[in-house]
């Protein structure tokens, strides 16, 4: 071990990119066996940080020691090499290939010798067998990955993760799309690792996840280190304010909105597509926010992408201020005034390569459309600083590529990016996954204003508090099936829990 207490110190590290300083001067050290959890809200550069540890940037400035020996990494391959693995927040699989070939890609197990090796599939698939196994994940080694969940998907990163058989494991936001049992799940198995001395650096937003199964907590703000504490000294308040750097008293924002008449009905619709939702029926009213609460696999937004015309649909009826509509696609749905903000972000929402003004005007061009069938550049800036200004996203200007933006931010202007179709009905999927405590507040100040405005919004959550302090209803769904609308002030989380888990 080098003599060193720590397996890994990372000290006075510094990074900067055009126009922003996203580390400045930070010391943080790992000790063997150990989980340390690192917060921060969106932009505090956790996330900068793991990645100059893990050879995808280069700090420019500071040092990274492993085992008490100095190491500069210039690329994933050689953190990989020497120990250090990391599941990243966004899941990039390679979906037309099975789940041994994800597994193991880049160092297949190989027969035959000199240039007529060949790929072992005999051994690939005993080894991926063994590692699932002793992980108790029941995943077929064979299957596609296209044909997983999102949370089996995350599954299988901290599978391949564990199978490198790394000294210092990086698990970034590694619960954002996992069932309350796989969470559980995933803890007896950082549990094991951690009892053979393996250290696991833990981001996430999720307060409750950081004190259950943290030892240390290291706390980052403005791409500095506010500093590192033993997990039995902190609250939830005291590691908020520590972030924010003040104290955030209200999870919540008032609400002014009253929900008036029904503007959208949904009635007895049923998915074209196998083992979907069946015989769906509600009302959404003007200036309501309506929450869909319910678990994995509960087909919440298969609902809400048909809704869009993103689904085919079998069967059921779509009425519109009392008129039947159909909608086959996302321009009709446009059309009639409506806008989804997709679960994924960096799947189906931002073009991370592209500037945020060009990502906030993306779903509205025409609008912007001048003489001779040209964009008119200047008044679509106009609209993106008024954007910027209103949601309060924090870009060093409007030309900054969205995908270095913090994911709270990227978020705002993905909102941005629908308010400009001027929209009457927002669906929102899941629209604070991934975002720190204060930028969610935000968010929530942004969905209340748009519902005191009479907008009428549809919020899917998987968070309970963010249901019951959002919704004026609450539409719980299970496998497919609605199981109960619920009054968002007089209900519960286990009332909300008991409708996600009644089977029909």
């Amino acid at each position: 071990m080098g003599g060193s207490e720590y397996v890994l110190e990372m000290n006075g590290i510094s990074k900067s990119f055009p126009g922003v300083k996203a580390l400045d001067d930070v010391t943080v050290k790992i000790r063997p066996g150990t989980v340390h959890a690192l917060m921060g809200e969106n932009g505090a550069g956790k996330s900068t940080l793991m990645k100059c540890l893990f050879g995808i940037y280069t700090p420019d400035e500071g040092d990274v020691l492993l085992d008490g020996k100095k190491v500069l990494f210039t690329g994933s391959r050689q953190a990989l090499d020497h120990g250090i693995s990391m599941i990243h927040q966004e899941l990039l699989p390679i979906p037309y290939r099975s789940v041994m070939e994800n597994l193991w890609l880049g160092r297949y197990p190989t027969k035959g010798f000199g240039p007529f090796r060949l790929v072992d599939h005999a051994k690939m698939l005993e080894d991926t067998k063994k590692v699932l196994a002793d992980l108790n994940m029941e995943i077929d080694p064979k299957i596609w990955v296209r044909e997983l969940s999102v949370s089996k998907i995350q599954s299988i990163e901290i599978a391949k993760a564990v199978s490198y058989k790394s000294r210092v494991i990086i698990m970034d936001e590694p619960t954002s799309s996992l069932t309350e049992n796989e969470v559980a799940h995933l803890f007896g198995i950082i549990r094991r690792l951690r009892a053979e001395g393996v250290a696991i650096i833990y981001i996430s937003h999720k307060m409750e996840e950081i004190l259950a199964i943290s030892d240390e907590v290291s706390i980052m703000r403005d791409g500095r280190h506010v500093g590192t504490y033993a997990s039995s000294e902190l609250t939830t308040d005291l590691i908020i304010s520590k972030m924010v750097g003040r104290d955030l008293t209200h999870r919540f924002p008032k609400r002014e909105n009253v929900p008036g008449e029904v503007v959208f009905k949904v009635d007895r619709l049923t998915s074209a597509e196998a083992r979907s939702f069946k015989e769906i029926s509600f009302e959404l009213k003007k200036g309501e926010i309506l929450g869909i609460g319910g678990l994995v696999g509960a087909k919440r937004t298969e609902l809400v992408e048909s809704l869009f015309g993103l689904r085919p649909i079998e069967s059921g009826e779509l009425s519109l201020y009392g008129k039947r509509i159909d909608i086959k696609n996302a321009t009709e749905a446009i059309a009639r005034k409506m806008a989804l903000l997709t679960e994924e972000r960096r799947v189906t929402g931002i073009v991370p390569m592209l500037s945020v003004q060009d990502n906030t005007l993306l779903a509205n061009l025409k609008r912007y459309v001048g003489k001779f069938g040209l964009l008119d550049q200047r008044r679509g800036m106009a609209d993106v600083k008024k954007s910027i200004e209103s949601l309060r996203v924090k870009t060093p200007t409007a030309k900054t590529r969205i995908k270095d933006l913090s994911g709270g931010n990227q978020q705002k202007v993905l909102i941005a990016r629908w308010l400009l179709t001027e929209p009457e009905i927002l669906i929102l999927d899941e629209p604070t996954r991934g975002i720190d405590v204060g930028a969610k507040f935000e968010i929530y100040t942004i969905i209340a204003d748009l519902a005191k405005r009479g907008k009428s919004i549809i919020m899917i959550s998987s968070e309970m508090p963010e249901l019951l302090g959002m919704s004026d209803r609450i539409m719980v769904m299970c496998e497919g099936r609605l199981t109960g609308i619920l009054d968002g002030a007089k209900t519960n989380q286990e009332e909300i829990m008991r409708l996600a888990t009644q089977f029909m």
